[in-house]
């Protein structure tokens, strides 16, 4: 029986409460949260801290889930690692790639497994789209596209002002709303990254300090190209659409469903489930991944989503800021 605790009971935290709670090699012994009125959130049975060094020196614990704004992600794992404790982290790993590269040392040097929820990699259409890349059967990959537009009301700032201060969040559109998008879009492309040339920009007057658009163009070694755009100035939340050509074929990721295109027809081919716990666009994949972590606590495996894993993505957010500030392309 995997011995869990919550850090951090915002949206996402009632996602994790949903999904550990749902295991049957689980029992979430406790919560914590700064905010004493969020104990109603706690399940019955949980005990519920506000203390975060309270619950790591009173409890029996083999993992800490942190969902917790971003500029605590990294310092937060430190303490649970330096505690002896795993770690599931909530996206991003880190404000930023230099912070990233701090986050990857705690594994080792504690000698305690971390798990990074890019869930949307577990979802049925991502490994459907994988595997037939990897097969070989459609050729190389020559370009990928990722688009995000969304909506964030000002309100969305207010309620959660470190969303909007640089310092705290790390960024807007790209850290917050996009980085799955970013994540997938490399890892259907299969290569490293070699250069990156984008813009960052605010076309909403919020009076926030983070972007709220941004686009890259990206090229990879295997010399595939790659477009990127995100934006949370949209008039709602349309859907994440990632498309993929390959030398012999071309595929689009929509709608929870993907498509293999042929003659300019789209014919389905996978679906991810619909069953979701809090927002529609987390997708059902947090479930699915604490599992697999947690099987990886009882076995001793490696099978989860390691810290480095989280590592591209900080370098190609880091790279378009960096690009549209100088307005010079970024080599890697």
């Amino acid at each position: 029986m995997i011995n869990a605790a919550i850090i951090g009971l915002g949206v996402i935290g009632k996602v994790h409460i949903s999904a550990i709670t749902s295991l049957k090699n689980a029992r979430l012994v406790a919560v914590c949260d700064t905010n004493p009125s969020k104990k109603e959130l706690a399940p019955g049975g949980t005990v519920f801290y506000t203390d975060m060094d309270e619950l790591l020196k009173k409890e029996k614990l083999d993992v800490v889930h942190i969902c917790l704004p971003h500029f605590l992600h990294y310092p937060t794992a430190k303490k649970i690692a330096q505690a002896g404790l795993n770690v599931f982290a909530e996206k991003p790993l880190a404000l930023n790639a230099k912070e990233g590269e701090e986050y990857c040392k705690l594994e080792k040097q504690y000698n305690v497994k971390i798990c990074l929820c890019l869930q949307n990699r577990l979802n049925t259409t991502t490994e459907t789209l994988v595997n037939l890349l990897r097969s070989g059967e459609y050729g190389k990959v020559t370009g990928v596209r990722g688009s995000v537009a969304w909506y964030r009301s000002k309100e969305y700032y207010e309620a959660g002002p470190w969303r909007g201060i640089m310092a705290e969040s790390g960024g807007g559109a790209m850290i917050n709303q996009a980085i799955h998008t970013m994540d997938l879009m490399q890892y259907f492309a299969g290569s490293p990254i070699v250069s990156i040339k984008g813009t960052t920009g605010q076309v909403l007057d919020y009076g926030i300090e983070v972007e709220d658009t941004a686009t890259g163009h990206i090229v990879f070694k295997n010399g595939a190209s790659g477009l990127f755009t995100a934006s949370v100035a949209n008039y709602t939340d349309e859907n994440v659409e990632i498309s993929v050509r390959c030398e012999k074929g071309d595929f689009v990721l929509r709608d929870k469903k993907l498509f293999r295109v042929h003659d300019g027809i789209e014919k389905e081919i996978a679906a991810d489930s619909h069953d979701f716990a809090g927002k529609e666009v987390y997708g059902s994949g947090h479930g699915k991944l604490i599992d697999k972590f947690y099987h990886a606590l009882e076995t001793g495996g490696s099978g989860y989503i390691h810290p480095e894993e989280g590592m591209p993505s900080l370098r190609m957010i880091d790279a378009i800021r960096e690009s549209g500030k100088t307005g010079k392309t970024v080599w890697f």
